[in-house]
């Protein structure tokens, strides 16, 4: 993926528990604190338009996110904001800078996530028919739905990673997807998550 800006070595970050931003994916916020709607105002002023989601942890934060450019945005009626942010890489975070404006700003080092910038990636051992019926088990007992069509007619990363996003895992659960490796290392470990709550954590052979 070619940018058309340098990636910054300083970004605003939104500290939201539950909510990664997976690689090329999209995530719509719903912003409505003053700091939060000055981080928007601030950042819609600079070339890279990028906000790095990032977790809480302990009494500071994840020490990986991800950073997304806001590629749309708009107002309500009372003066909130819907952005939509697009994953342009994930981060690793040195050093949080407080003070300086009233929200959180990091000093981030990308060069751990080379792979991020470059096109989809594939997962050529990934049994779709396996993954679906389990899937659908799962959300039989978590009472969700899904649009199946869609789901079987999405790209390999496309579908973990939304998956990845959108299950109601724990946030640590979901920080280890956010950090795995490659894209069969995330779908891996997204089926044993699913199979630890069908199972109780039960050995069972995973999906290959």
């Amino acid at each position: 993926m070619a940018l058309r800006f340098d990636l910054p070595d300083r970004i605003p970050l939104f500290p939201l528990p539950g909510a990664v931003l997976m690689p090329r994916a999209r995530m719509p916020l719903h912003l409505f604190e003053p700091r939060y709607l000055q981080l928007l105002e601030d950042t819609l002023k600079t070339d890279h338009r990028l906000i790095g989601m990032i977790q809480p942890e302990g009494d500071g934060l994840s020490a990986i996110g991800c950073a997304g450019r806001v590629v749309a945005f708009s107002e309500t009626g009372d003066g909130r904001m819907m952005i939509s942010l697009g994953a342009i890489s994930r981060f690793r975070l040195q050093e949080v800078e407080e003070g300086f404006a009233p929200y959180l700003q990091g000093r981030v080092d990308w060069s751990s996530f080379a792979r991020d910038l470059s096109g989809p990636e594939q997962d050529p051992t990934l049994d779709r028919k396996a993954l679906f019926s389990l899937l659908d088990r799962y959300m039989q007992t978590q009472e969700l739905s899904t649009d199946w069509d869609a789901a079987a007619e999405a790209e390999d990363e496309l579908l973990i990673n939304s998956l990845s996003m959108m299950l109601p895992f724990t946030p640590g659960d979901k920080q280890a997807l956010l950090e795995s490796p490659t894209l069969a290392d995330r779908r891996e470990l997204l089926v044993g998550l699913i199979e630890f709550a069908l199972h109780g954590g039960e050995n069972e052979e995973r999906l290959q």
